[in-house]
């Protein structure tokens, strides 16, 4: 690039970073204390500059964490290379600017919003074409809001999609572009997290514990109820990773969630939450008031284990294993099916197992590479030996309420020929047993319940399963 005397203006949000350092700083912040998310609408009435200010005061920010545009950098690093001054040039606030502009070393200034000016748009253009000139600077850019920048700077240099490339060449015809693809609808599916929908399906075990399966109204009453919980399921999910951004990043594999990595914009993730939250709740409309006093009070408890509960020793398992309960809680609201104190107790039990494999394999993954605590938790790696005897004895007594279960009379109401309902024992037994040594192994997905669906032997057991209970009946 020719005139490389011309001083190289960078933006930071959505260029030289895949994410918004505002919102970012505003998610840690509402983390930090819920409450907050009213002054936040206080500090807005004083302008964006002023919330900017407020928030970057009270929170502060890994940058070396922050999802950087990789190829970007590397332009930039070959063009200080070459002896031309660079200047980050933001709409952030000036500490966090500064904090970025430090970790990379190769930054001459910085001009950024401070507590008066929101340095965007039209305010930046003049901001720049006064400290360098009209046409004496390049800018780096990657939104509409930068048009009036790109057009009083000498060449525009893009980062994003072609829509905004071609706004940018109807106000300045010297362009470089760095093109980047991505499939929103791909990435939105991904962070939904869709694949965790199957841990709904607890929702029907009460309609086939009943035998009224063959209820048209009852069965649509659980599929709305199905589709319900799993909008608000996938809510919560967003909510949570929003709020986890620095957990997840230092996580070997959760680091690379569309959120965590800058692929997916957190302004989207906020709308599409609200969006999912809507849909669930005019689900709810439509089933039992009990269903709905259900689904409410999941949406809370979720909140909870979000914001406090996760972090909290153990407490983090007994409301997971509560969350994966809730499931079957709610098939029975919805279809108006009582729940036996049998199957309350065999779900309490076996979810705890399997609340205590999440957090072991968790645990164990942070061993393996060679770390000593959880971020965000309340374990370290020591704690593997107690939650894999906890988890197991609370399967094997998962698989004693069971027996006991087929031991009643209840048993000999429902089902014509229950000696044959025996096999579910020694199915139940060596399914808990394998997914502790498979979780001992290190070969657990991280939910237990997803990798369930997915393997070749858990879904062996769950058709003779199946097949048992057909034969008994």
């Amino acid at each position: 690039m020719p005139g490389m005397n011309v001083p190289l203006c960078v933006d930071l949000d959505g260029t030289l970073t895949r994410t918004d350092v505002l919102v970012e700083s505003f998610l840690v912040l509402v983390k930090k204390n819920p409450v907050y998310l009213l002054l936040c609408i206080g500090w807005l009435l004083h302008g964006k500059a002023n919330l900017k200010e407020q928030i970057a005061q009270r929170v502060s920010l890994d940058v070396s964490l922050l999802p950087y545009n990789a190829r970007f950098v590397d332009f930039l690093r070959e063009q200080r290379s070459t002896g031309r001054d660079l200047y980050l040039c933001t709409a952030s606030n000036q500490r966090f600017a500064e904090q970025v502009a430090t970790y990379f070393g190769f930054f001459k200034g910085v001009l950024a919003s401070d507590e008066a000016r929101n340095l965007s748009g039209n305010t930046k253009a003049g901001a720049l074409s006064a400290e360098f000139g009209v046409h004496g600077f390049d800018y780096c850019g990657d939104a509409l809001a930068d048009v009036p920048v790109w057009k009083e700077s000498r060449h525009a240099i893009v980062v994003g999609n072609r829509h905004i490339a071609a706004a940018a060449e109807k106000v300045n015809k010297t362009i470089v572009f760095f093109e980047q693809k991505r499939s929103l609808v791909r990435l939105t599916i991904r962070e939904m997290r869709v694949y965790q929908w199957v841990k709904n399906l607890l929702i029907f075990v009460p309609l086939l514990a009943s035998h009224r399966f063959t209820e048209r109204d009852t069965v649509i009453a659980e599929v709305i109820a199905f589709f319900a919980f799993s909008f608000c399921a996938s809510a919560v999910y967003l909510l949570n990773d929003m709020l986890d951004l620095d957990a997840d990043r230092r996580h070997t594999s959760k680091r690379n969630r569309p959120f965590a990595s800058g692929q997916l914009s957190l302004v989207w993730g906020m709308v599409l939450t609200l969006m999912l939250l809507a849909a669930a709740a005019g689900l709810a409309v439509l089933s039992a008031p009990e269903f709905r006093l259900v689904l409410a009070g999941y949406f809370a408890v979720t909140i909870a284990y979000s914001f406090i509960l996760k972090r909290m020793m153990l407490v983090d398992v007994f409301t997971l294993a509560a969350l994966y309960a809730t499931r079957v809680l709610a098939g029975g609201a919805a279809g108006n099916i009582p729940l036996s104190d049998w199957l309350i107790m065999f779900s309490v039990m076996i979810f705890l197992s399997l609340a205590m494999v999440k957090r072991y394999t968790e645990l164990d993954a942070l061993l393996r590479d060679g770390k000593v605590s959880a971020t965000g938790r309340g374990y370290v790696t020591q704690d593997l030996g107690i939650l894999r005897s906890f988890g197991t004895a609370s399967g094997y007594v998962a698989v004693l309420v069971l027996a006991l279960y087929l031991n009643s009379t209840d048993v000999r109401a429902l089902y014509p020929h229950p000696r044959a309902l025996w096999v579910l024992f020694g199915l139940l037994m060596y399914w808990i047993s394998r997914m502790w040594m498979l979780a001992f192994r290190g070969q657990m997905h991280d939910d237990p319940i997803v990798f369930a669906i997915r393997n070749r032997h858990s879904l062996i057991v769950i058709s003779l399963c199946v097949a048992t209970v057909v034969a008994a009946s």
